[in-house]
Protein backbone atom coordinates (compact mmCIF):
# COMPACT_ATOMS: atom_id res chain seq x y z
CA UNK A 1 0.00 0.00 0.00
CA UNK A 2 1.39 3.27 -0.92
CA UNK A 3 2.25 5.87 2.01
CA UNK A 4 -0.40 8.60 2.82
CA UNK A 5 1.82 11.20 4.46
CA UNK A 6 -0.42 13.64 5.82
CA UNK A 7 -1.74 13.86 8.96
CA UNK A 8 -4.80 11.42 9.86
CA UNK A 9 -6.98 12.43 12.95
CA UNK A 10 -9.14 9.38 13.58
CA UNK A 11 -12.53 9.29 16.37
CA UNK A 12 -13.10 5.78 17.68
CA UNK A 13 -15.69 4.24 20.11
CA UNK A 14 -17.36 1.41 21.36
CA UNK A 15 -20.98 0.94 21.48
CA UNK A 16 -23.83 -0.98 23.01
CA UNK A 17 -23.12 -4.55 24.85
CA UNK A 18 -19.39 -5.63 24.99
CA UNK A 19 -18.27 -8.60 23.33
CA UNK A 20 -15.45 -10.35 22.66
CA UNK A 21 -12.52 -8.96 19.70
CA UNK A 22 -13.50 -5.22 20.11
CA UNK A 23 -10.10 -4.59 21.62
CA UNK A 24 -8.84 -6.54 18.85
CA UNK A 25 -10.69 -5.12 16.25
CA UNK A 26 -9.59 -1.71 17.20
CA UNK A 27 -6.00 -3.08 17.91
CA UNK A 28 -6.49 -3.87 13.54
CA UNK A 29 -7.46 -0.39 13.17
CA UNK A 30 -5.02 1.63 14.34
CA UNK A 31 -1.60 -1.12 13.43
CA UNK A 32 -3.29 -0.50 9.74
CA UNK A 33 -3.10 3.29 9.84
CA UNK A 34 0.32 3.79 11.85
CA UNK A 35 2.09 1.11 9.21
CA UNK A 36 0.85 3.26 6.45
CA UNK A 37 0.51 6.73 7.68
CA UNK A 38 3.09 9.32 8.65
CA UNK A 39 1.18 10.97 11.55
CA UNK A 40 -1.53 9.61 13.52
CA UNK A 41 -3.62 11.13 16.17
CA UNK A 42 -6.18 8.77 17.78
CA UNK A 43 -8.97 10.29 19.70
CA UNK A 44 -10.55 7.44 22.00
CA UNK A 45 -14.34 8.55 23.02
CA UNK A 46 -14.89 6.68 26.63
CA UNK A 47 -18.15 4.69 27.02
CA UNK A 48 -19.85 4.88 23.64
CA UNK A 49 -21.83 7.67 22.28
CA UNK A 50 -21.34 9.71 25.71
CA UNK A 51 -18.20 10.08 25.20
CA UNK A 52 -18.66 11.55 21.72
CA UNK A 53 -21.88 13.45 22.71
CA UNK A 54 -20.10 15.16 25.97
CA UNK A 55 -16.89 15.38 24.91
CA UNK A 56 -15.69 12.78 26.89
CA UNK A 57 -12.05 11.26 25.45
CA UNK A 58 -8.29 10.89 25.63
CA UNK A 59 -5.62 11.19 23.33
CA UNK A 60 -4.09 7.52 22.52
CA UNK A 61 -1.02 6.20 21.20
CA UNK A 62 0.14 2.93 19.78
CA UNK A 63 1.45 2.04 23.33
CA UNK A 64 -2.62 1.61 24.39
CA UNK A 65 -3.24 -0.84 21.47
CA UNK A 66 -0.27 -3.20 22.25
CA UNK A 67 -1.13 -6.49 24.34
CA UNK A 68 -4.50 -6.21 23.62
CA UNK A 69 -5.67 -8.69 20.77
CA UNK A 70 -6.43 -11.07 23.33
CA UNK A 71 -8.00 -9.26 25.77
CA UNK A 72 -11.94 -8.88 26.34
CA UNK A 73 -14.23 -6.29 27.12
CA UNK A 74 -12.68 -2.89 25.78
CA UNK A 75 -10.39 -0.31 26.62
CA UNK A 76 -12.65 2.48 25.96
CA UNK A 77 -15.64 1.24 27.86
CA UNK A 78 -19.35 1.09 26.72
CA UNK A 79 -22.41 1.86 27.28
CA UNK A 80 -26.43 1.49 24.94
CA UNK A 81 -27.29 4.98 23.77
CA UNK A 82 -30.86 3.72 22.17
CA UNK A 83 -30.96 5.08 18.66
CA UNK A 84 -34.83 6.24 19.52
CA UNK A 85 -33.41 8.55 21.97
CA UNK A 86 -30.71 9.87 20.09
CA UNK A 87 -33.17 13.03 18.85
CA UNK A 88 -34.61 13.38 21.94
CA UNK A 89 -32.73 16.30 24.51
CA UNK A 90 -30.89 15.01 27.08
CA UNK A 91 -32.07 16.33 30.65
CA UNK A 92 -30.36 19.48 30.42
CA UNK A 93 -32.10 19.79 27.00
CA UNK A 94 -28.64 19.53 24.82
CA UNK A 95 -29.14 18.24 21.16
CA UNK A 96 -27.11 15.24 21.27
CA UNK A 97 -26.43 14.89 17.28
CA UNK A 98 -25.66 18.30 17.27
CA UNK A 99 -23.25 17.59 20.24
CA UNK A 100 -21.72 14.85 18.65
CA UNK A 101 -21.10 16.65 15.64
CA UNK A 102 -19.54 19.46 17.11
CA UNK A 103 -17.50 17.12 19.02
CA UNK A 104 -16.15 15.83 15.51
CA UNK A 105 -15.66 19.24 14.13
CA UNK A 106 -13.97 20.49 17.76
CA UNK A 107 -11.73 17.78 17.41
CA UNK A 108 -10.92 18.20 13.44
CA UNK A 109 -11.35 14.17 12.93
CA UNK A 110 -10.66 12.75 9.48
CA UNK A 111 -13.51 9.76 10.34
CA UNK A 112 -15.21 8.54 13.14
CA UNK A 113 -14.91 4.79 13.72
CA UNK A 114 -17.58 2.73 15.28
CA UNK A 115 -17.59 -0.48 16.69
CA UNK A 116 -21.38 -2.23 17.63
CA UNK A 117 -24.30 -3.68 16.65
CA UNK A 118 -27.59 -2.86 15.37
CA UNK A 119 -28.42 0.54 17.38
CA UNK A 120 -24.96 1.21 16.69
CA UNK A 121 -24.77 1.31 13.39
CA UNK A 122 -28.79 2.74 12.87
CA UNK A 123 -26.67 5.70 14.78
CA UNK A 124 -23.88 5.71 12.81
CA UNK A 125 -25.87 5.46 9.68
CA UNK A 126 -27.41 9.14 10.95
CA UNK A 127 -24.00 10.90 11.89
CA UNK A 128 -23.18 9.88 8.10
CA UNK A 129 -26.34 11.53 6.87
CA UNK A 130 -25.65 14.49 8.71
CA UNK A 131 -22.18 14.81 7.06
CA UNK A 132 -19.83 13.02 8.99
CA UNK A 133 -17.18 10.50 7.54
CA UNK A 134 -17.93 7.25 9.85
CA UNK A 135 -16.98 3.44 9.31
CA UNK A 136 -18.97 0.88 10.82
CA UNK A 137 -17.24 -2.47 12.40
CA UNK A 138 -19.88 -5.23 13.08
CA UNK A 139 -19.82 -6.30 16.70
CA UNK A 140 -22.19 -8.53 18.02
CA UNK A 141 -22.17 -12.52 19.64
CA UNK A 142 -26.08 -12.22 18.05
CA UNK A 143 -24.59 -12.09 14.86
CA UNK A 144 -27.94 -10.36 13.27
CA UNK A 145 -26.13 -7.36 11.33
CA UNK A 146 -27.12 -7.70 7.84
CA UNK A 147 -24.84 -7.47 5.01
CA UNK A 148 -22.30 -9.83 6.56
CA UNK A 149 -21.96 -13.16 6.41
CA UNK A 150 -20.24 -13.06 10.50
CA UNK A 151 -19.95 -10.61 13.11
CA UNK A 152 -17.17 -10.69 15.41
CA UNK A 153 -18.04 -11.94 18.94
CA UNK A 154 -20.14 -14.67 17.51
CA UNK A 155 -17.62 -17.50 17.74
CA UNK A 156 -16.23 -16.22 20.70
CA UNK A 157 -20.00 -16.68 22.26
CA UNK A 158 -20.56 -20.04 20.92
CA UNK A 159 -17.71 -21.18 22.14
CA UNK A 160 -18.68 -20.33 26.25
CA UNK A 161 -22.66 -21.64 25.36
CA UNK A 162 -21.20 -24.98 23.75
CA UNK A 163 -19.47 -25.31 26.65
CA UNK A 164 -22.54 -24.79 29.09
CA UNK A 165 -24.17 -27.10 27.12
CA UNK A 166 -21.66 -29.75 27.46
CA UNK A 167 -21.37 -29.28 31.07
CA UNK A 168 -25.52 -30.01 31.61
CA UNK A 169 -25.12 -33.28 29.48
CA UNK A 170 -23.64 -34.63 32.26
CA UNK A 171 -25.51 -33.61 34.72
CA UNK A 172 -28.44 -34.26 32.79
CA UNK A 173 -27.91 -37.89 31.97
CA UNK A 174 -26.59 -38.75 35.85
CA UNK A 175 -29.98 -37.41 37.24
CA UNK A 176 -31.95 -38.36 34.20
CA UNK A 177 -33.82 -34.56 33.69
CA UNK A 178 -34.90 -32.16 31.31
CA UNK A 179 -32.14 -29.70 31.69
CA UNK A 180 -33.29 -26.17 29.03
CA UNK A 181 -30.35 -24.03 28.61
CA UNK A 182 -30.98 -20.74 27.40
CA UNK A 183 -28.87 -18.04 25.01
CA UNK A 184 -28.44 -15.20 24.87
CA UNK A 185 -29.49 -13.50 21.12
CA UNK A 186 -31.78 -10.81 21.62
CA UNK A 187 -34.11 -11.30 18.50
CA UNK A 188 -32.55 -13.83 16.45
CA UNK A 189 -31.19 -17.52 16.96
CA UNK A 190 -28.07 -17.65 15.70
CA UNK A 191 -25.80 -18.60 18.57
CA UNK A 192 -28.80 -20.62 19.85
CA UNK A 193 -29.10 -22.68 16.64
CA UNK A 194 -25.13 -23.56 16.35
CA UNK A 195 -24.10 -23.73 19.69
CA UNK A 196 -27.32 -25.97 20.19
CA UNK A 197 -26.30 -27.86 17.58
CA UNK A 198 -22.39 -28.05 18.60
CA UNK A 199 -23.70 -29.15 22.21
CA UNK A 200 -25.54 -31.88 20.78
CA UNK A 201 -29.13 -30.43 21.80
CA UNK A 202 -31.79 -32.45 21.75
CA UNK A 203 -34.53 -29.83 20.78
CA UNK A 204 -33.74 -26.07 19.65
CA UNK A 205 -35.99 -23.47 19.87
CA UNK A 206 -35.49 -20.17 18.03
CA UNK A 207 -37.24 -16.96 17.80
CA UNK A 208 -37.49 -17.23 13.96
CA UNK A 209 -39.53 -20.91 14.06
CA UNK A 210 -42.34 -20.61 16.64
CA UNK A 211 -42.98 -23.19 18.98
CA UNK A 212 -45.93 -25.61 19.37
CA UNK A 213 -45.50 -26.70 23.01
CA UNK A 214 -47.25 -29.87 22.58
CA UNK A 215 -44.77 -30.80 19.51
CA UNK A 216 -41.91 -29.97 22.48
CA UNK A 217 -43.47 -32.57 25.16
CA UNK A 218 -43.76 -34.94 22.29
CA UNK A 219 -40.02 -34.59 21.47
CA UNK A 220 -39.41 -35.01 25.01
CA UNK A 221 -41.57 -38.25 25.38
CA UNK A 222 -39.80 -39.75 22.28
CA UNK A 223 -36.67 -39.88 23.79
CA UNK A 224 -38.05 -41.14 27.09
CA UNK A 225 -39.81 -43.91 25.35
CA UNK A 226 -36.54 -44.81 23.67
CA UNK A 227 -34.95 -45.00 26.99
CA UNK A 228 -32.76 -42.00 26.48
CA UNK A 229 -33.53 -40.72 29.88
CA UNK A 230 -32.65 -37.32 29.46
CA UNK A 231 -33.33 -34.13 27.02
CA UNK A 232 -31.82 -30.78 26.59
CA UNK A 233 -33.40 -27.87 25.21
CA UNK A 234 -31.06 -24.60 23.71
CA UNK A 235 -33.86 -21.85 24.00
CA UNK A 236 -33.39 -18.45 22.66
CA UNK A 237 -33.68 -15.79 24.72
CA UNK A 238 -36.43 -14.27 22.06
CA UNK A 239 -38.20 -17.94 21.45
CA UNK A 240 -41.48 -17.32 21.35
CA UNK A 241 -44.75 -20.13 21.29
CA UNK A 242 -47.26 -20.23 18.16
CA UNK A 243 -49.76 -18.36 20.11
CA UNK A 244 -47.68 -15.45 20.70
CA UNK A 245 -46.10 -15.34 17.27
CA UNK A 246 -49.90 -14.66 16.36
CA UNK A 247 -50.52 -12.10 18.87
CA UNK A 248 -50.83 -8.79 16.96
CA UNK A 249 -47.66 -6.43 18.61
CA UNK A 250 -49.87 -4.49 21.26
CA UNK A 251 -51.29 -7.77 22.32
CA UNK A 252 -48.05 -9.51 22.95
CA UNK A 253 -46.26 -5.94 24.20
CA UNK A 254 -49.52 -6.15 27.44
CA UNK A 255 -48.69 -9.79 27.76
CA UNK A 256 -45.47 -9.01 28.60
CA UNK A 257 -46.30 -6.26 30.84
CA UNK A 258 -48.31 -8.70 32.98
CA UNK A 259 -45.63 -11.34 32.56
CA UNK A 260 -44.99 -13.30 35.95
CA UNK A 261 -41.87 -15.99 34.54
CA UNK A 262 -37.73 -14.71 34.71
CA UNK A 263 -37.81 -15.62 30.85
CA UNK A 264 -39.77 -17.64 28.42
CA UNK A 265 -37.37 -20.41 29.67
CA UNK A 266 -39.26 -20.99 33.06
CA UNK A 267 -42.50 -20.68 31.39
CA UNK A 268 -41.66 -23.32 29.20
CA UNK A 269 -39.99 -25.70 32.49
CA UNK A 270 -43.57 -24.90 33.93
CA UNK A 271 -45.48 -26.45 31.36
CA UNK A 272 -43.45 -29.51 30.11
CA UNK A 273 -43.36 -30.22 34.26
CA UNK A 274 -47.39 -30.10 33.90
CA UNK A 275 -47.36 -32.23 30.70
CA UNK A 276 -45.01 -34.82 30.86
CA UNK A 277 -44.12 -35.14 34.80
CA UNK A 278 -40.66 -34.49 34.17
CA UNK A 279 -37.98 -32.95 36.27
CA UNK A 280 -37.11 -29.75 34.53
CA UNK A 281 -34.10 -27.59 35.42
CA UNK A 282 -32.90 -24.39 34.00
CA UNK A 283 -29.66 -23.08 33.46
CA UNK A 284 -28.96 -19.30 31.65
CA UNK A 285 -25.25 -18.88 31.23
CA UNK A 286 -26.08 -15.29 31.03
CA UNK A 287 -23.60 -12.62 30.17
CA UNK A 288 -20.59 -15.01 30.34
CA UNK A 289 -21.20 -16.08 26.95
CA UNK A 290 -20.02 -11.92 26.35
CA UNK A 291 -16.87 -12.54 28.39
CA UNK A 292 -13.45 -14.14 28.22
CA UNK A 293 -10.74 -13.82 25.83
CA UNK A 294 -11.72 -13.64 22.50
CA UNK A 295 -11.49 -16.93 20.56
CA UNK A 296 -8.83 -17.60 17.75
CA UNK A 297 -11.20 -16.86 14.93
CA UNK A 298 -12.65 -13.68 16.30
CA UNK A 299 -8.97 -12.57 16.80
CA UNK A 300 -8.53 -12.78 12.72
CA UNK A 301 -11.69 -11.52 11.73
CA UNK A 302 -11.46 -8.96 14.08
CA UNK A 303 -8.08 -7.86 12.93
CA UNK A 304 -9.07 -8.36 9.09
CA UNK A 305 -11.62 -6.08 9.72
CA UNK A 306 -10.01 -3.67 11.36
CA UNK A 307 -6.88 -3.45 8.56
CA UNK A 308 -9.46 -3.05 5.93
CA UNK A 309 -11.34 -0.08 7.97
CA UNK A 310 -7.60 1.36 8.00
CA UNK A 311 -7.50 0.93 3.94
CA UNK A 312 -10.52 2.39 4.02
CA UNK A 313 -9.19 5.54 5.86
CA UNK A 314 -6.13 5.99 4.43
CA UNK A 315 -8.40 5.72 0.73
CA UNK A 316 -10.72 8.11 1.99
CA UNK A 317 -13.38 5.84 1.64
CA UNK A 318 -16.08 6.81 4.09
CA UNK A 319 -19.94 5.97 5.12
CA UNK A 320 -19.57 2.19 5.07
CA UNK A 321 -19.75 -1.00 7.07
CA UNK A 322 -16.68 -3.22 6.77
CA UNK A 323 -18.08 -6.97 6.47
CA UNK A 324 -16.53 -10.47 5.20
CA UNK A 325 -18.52 -12.22 2.40
CA UNK A 326 -17.51 -15.25 1.49
CA UNK A 327 -14.35 -15.12 2.86
CA UNK A 328 -13.14 -11.47 2.14
CA UNK A 329 -13.74 -8.54 3.31
CA UNK A 330 -15.83 -6.12 1.83
CA UNK A 331 -17.34 -2.31 2.26
CA UNK A 332 -20.71 -1.92 2.26
CA UNK A 333 -22.96 0.93 2.28
CA UNK A 334 -24.18 1.95 5.51
CA UNK A 335 -27.28 3.38 3.99
CA UNK A 336 -28.09 -0.09 2.47
CA UNK A 337 -28.12 -2.34 5.68
CA UNK A 338 -28.57 0.00 8.92
CA UNK A 339 -31.79 -0.70 10.40
CA UNK A 340 -31.98 -4.44 9.04
CA UNK A 341 -32.03 -7.91 10.91
CA UNK A 342 -30.19 -10.56 9.34
CA UNK A 343 -31.86 -13.71 10.90
CA UNK A 344 -32.00 -17.44 10.53
CA UNK A 345 -34.07 -18.94 7.47
CA UNK A 346 -36.38 -21.19 8.88
CA UNK A 347 -35.50 -23.53 5.40
CA UNK A 348 -31.84 -22.92 5.12
CA UNK A 349 -29.41 -25.89 4.95
CA UNK A 350 -28.47 -26.06 8.83
CA UNK A 351 -31.93 -26.39 9.84
CA UNK A 352 -32.62 -29.23 7.54
CA UNK A 353 -29.46 -30.96 8.59
CA UNK A 354 -30.27 -30.53 12.27
CA UNK A 355 -33.66 -32.03 11.36
CA UNK A 356 -32.04 -34.70 9.89
CA UNK A 357 -30.36 -35.65 12.75
CA UNK A 358 -33.61 -36.09 14.76
CA UNK A 359 -33.31 -31.95 16.54
CA UNK A 360 -36.87 -31.15 17.02
CA UNK A 361 -37.38 -27.18 16.69
CA UNK A 362 -41.26 -27.64 18.22
CA UNK A 363 -42.61 -26.67 14.63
Amino acid sequence: MQEETRMKRIGMLTSGGDCQALNAAMRGVVKGLSENVDELEIYGFLNGYKGLIYGDYRLLTSADFSGILTKGGTILGSSRQPFKQMRVPDANGLDKVEAMKSTYYKLRLDCLVILGGNGTEKTANLLREEGLNVIHLPKTIDNDIYGTDVTFGFQSAINIATDAIDCIHTTAASHNRVFIVEVMGHKVGWLTLYAGVAGGADIILLPEIPYDIDKVCEAIQKRNKAKKGFTILAVAEGAISKEDAALSKKEYKNKLANYQYPSVSYELAEQIMQRTGADVRVTVPGHTQRGGSPVPYDRVLSTRLGARAAQLIIQEEYGYMVGIINGETCKVPLGDVAGKLKMVDPNSGIIEEAKMIGISFGD
